[in-house]
This record gives C-alpha cells, structure tokens and sequence, in this order.
C-alpha cells in the first residue's frame, strides 16, 4: 500500500540536468532485475529494454524547480518500481501534458494492457530517455509534446500552454505537469483521438477518457493524478467566490 502524502507545488520553470552517474541498485542486483524483466517480457512481449532517465537529487528554489538526473535501463526502472522502490534516493520524474478542453474536461488516457502500466489512467506522458536531452539539460516540454502525440495522435503545437508546471510531488514519484488549453469541446478531443486509437495497429492506449469533475475519479487513477486535479479545481473555485 502507498502510503506517503501527495502535494502540488506550482513552478514558474524547470532546471533540470542530466549527469553521469552508476545507480548501485541497478548495479548489485542485475541478476535479479535481469530475470525480473525476462519473466515480465514473457507475459507482455511488447516491453522493451531501452534507456531512460531516473532523478537522484531535487530541490525547489523560489518558483524554480531543479532536478539532476541520470541514465539506467528500463529493467532496472521496472524492478525498483515493481519491488516497492527500495533506493529511496532515485524519483520517477516524468512530463505530463493536461490537455484542457474548451469545455473543462481534462483529457486522459487508459494505458493497454501490453504496456508497463496496463489499465492505468492518466495523462499522456513517458519515462523521459536519451532523446529528451539537449546537452545535458533534459527537455521535459519536448518528452510530454511527442508523448502526446504518439499516445493520442493530437499536437501540442495546436493548444495554447499555459505558463509554468504543477509539480507533484508523490513519495518515489515526482510529476511535471504543464496544462495544454484546447480551442475545441471535450467531444471533438475525444473524436480525434479515439480515430487515431482506431488507425493504430497497436496502440499504447486502450482508450481516451474526458474526465470533468471528482465524480469521474475511480481507482485506476494514480494518486498525482487526482492530487492534481483537485489543486486545480480547488483554486478555480477560489478564484470564482
């Protein structure tokens, strides 16, 4: 059960580097990690070993957010997460793109169950990976946009971002959120991209879910998600009274 307390800190920018650095985790227990992923790649052959980016240091500045992060193979990612997160010291850090329609319906989607995540709902994002990284500044902005692009087919270039992030921070989870606002109704977003969904041979979502108040929340919503959305909320109300 997770156990720790989940709260939204808005940020005006991210800082965030990516470093060289051996993660002993990765290092100490590549036997099991290597036969925790081989079993998993049995049961869902889709998974692919591939790099990614974890966090090992954080810290919020002012309206800053700074991040230093460093490289390691999804194996490794996988078992910390499957096992519980036994180094404390490394956070998931991803981008999320909150693509708002005209309406207010924020658009989510429901991970298939060939994937990591399967029948997890959330929005579209990804572990961040080599080819968010310009330098060594990683490019959250540019991993949520193709993510969101990939996973549903719509362009971020189409929306107006709205200024700064929502960084959740979630126990050995930390997300970046940024709001994405839409031109059109919650109808057209969800037309757009159930047809993508149906034109892909195998889509990494099994479906586009509108989600428009807490009666829609259920649980395969992870914690940031509804942290998120409540802090949103809350603080659109405030500004209405």
């Amino acid at each position: 059960m997770e156990l720790w307390t989940t709260h939204v800190v808005p940020v005006a920018r991210l800082e965030l580097a990516v470093e060289p650095r051996a993660w002993p985790f990765a290092q100490e227990r590549r036997a099991e990690i290597d036969a925790h992923f081989a079993a998993e790649k049995r049961a869902k052959p889709a998974l692919w070993n591939g790099r990614v980016l974890l966090m090992h240091s954080h810290q919020v500045d002012g309206d800053v957010f700074r991040g230093a992060y460093s490289e390691t193979d999804f194996a490794s990612f996988l078992a910390w997460r499957d096992w519980g997160f036994p180094d404390p010291a490394i956070w998931n850090s991803a981008g999320m793109a909150a693509v708002r329609s005209a309406d207010g319906a924020f658009l989510m989607g429901v991970m298939g169950a060939h994937t990591a995540n399967a029948g997890r709902t959330y929005f579209p994002c990804g572990t961040p990976d080599p080819d968010d990284v310009k330098g060594s500044v990683l490019d959250l902005d540019a991993s949520l946009r193709r993510e969101l692009r990939e996973e549903t087919g719509l362009d971020a270039g189409e929306f107006a971002a709205e200024a700064g992030w929502y960084t959740v921070f979630a126990g050995p989870r930390i997300v970046q959120i940024k709001v994405l606002q839409a031109p059109v109704d919650a109808e057209v977003l969800q037309a757009r991209a159930d047809r993508f969904l149906a034109d892909e041979a195998e889509p990494e979502l099994a479906a586009v879910r509108m989600v428009r108040s807490r009666a829609d929340f259920d649980d395969s919503m992870p914690d940031f998600i509804t942290a998120f959305l409540r802090h949103v909320w809350d603080s659109r109300d405030r500004r209405a009274d």
